[in-house]
């Protein structure tokens, strides 16, 4: 089984990195594969309601995004990881979340998901709320931790001093870990994902 995990922080190596990797170490102590997928520095445009993906099956831009949900689609797991910027999630993991989903939203449905977040000092749970959005529009459970899935630091040295931080990565991945095997063991015994009924839209305006 795998985790694919995504650094939303323009720095690969920043405070959202440290805590990502307190998380795969967990993960990877239960036998769980982990692989970060860095975003970078690179610019990331927003959907720009072109439909291409409606046909094609692709986002048409070529930033990454495609290269993600075809990850995504070997993977049994994501934890998506932002730096906190003015209470919100990095401009970058937004874009591409948004496209992403999308495009792929079916590499990620009824699959576990888990938000991480770094920050110096506030904003986190506002940033732990957006990321939250993504799963539970797309029928993905929600993996937990003891606490709110944060550490605090203005720098990786800072946040490997937040004790509690780290350990709720530790605990995140563990719990991240027997989820999977929980939901391993019932496809084995005949436990299924639920059947999806057709969508059904209302407009509030007709």
């Amino acid at each position: 089984m795998k985790v694919l995990m995504l650094n939303g922080s323009p720095h690969k190596n920043g405070c959202t990195d440290t805590a990502l990797r307190e998380v795969a170490a967990s993960l990877e102590k239960n036998g769980i594969e982990t692989e970060i997928f860095h975003l970078g520095t690179a610019p990331i445009s927003g959907c720009i309601a072109c439909g291409g993906c409606k046909t094609s099956g692709k986002c048409v831009m070529k930033d990454g995004v495609n290269e993600f949900v075809e990850k995504a689609k070997q993977a049994d797991g994501f934890v998506f990881g932002s730096p906190v910027y003015y209470a919100n999630v990095s401009g970058q993991i937004r874009s591409f979340l948004d496209r992403a989903f999308y495009c792929g939203s079916a590499a990620f449905s009824g699959k576990p998901g888990a938000a991480v977040v770094s920050c110096r000092r506030a904003g986190s749970t506002a940033s732990l709320d957006e990321l939250n959005k993504y799963f539970t529009i797309n029928g993905m459970p929600i993996v937990s931790s003891r606490y709110w899935n944060m550490v605090h630091g203005n720098t990786p040295q800072e946040v490997m001093q937040d004790l509690e931080g780290l350990q709720i990565m530790r605990t995140l991945g563990n719990n991240m870990a027997w989820l999977l095997r929980c939901i391993e063991l019932g496809k084995e015994n005949n436990i299924t994902f639920p059947e999806k009924e057709p969508a059904q839209r209302t407009n509030f305006i007709r």
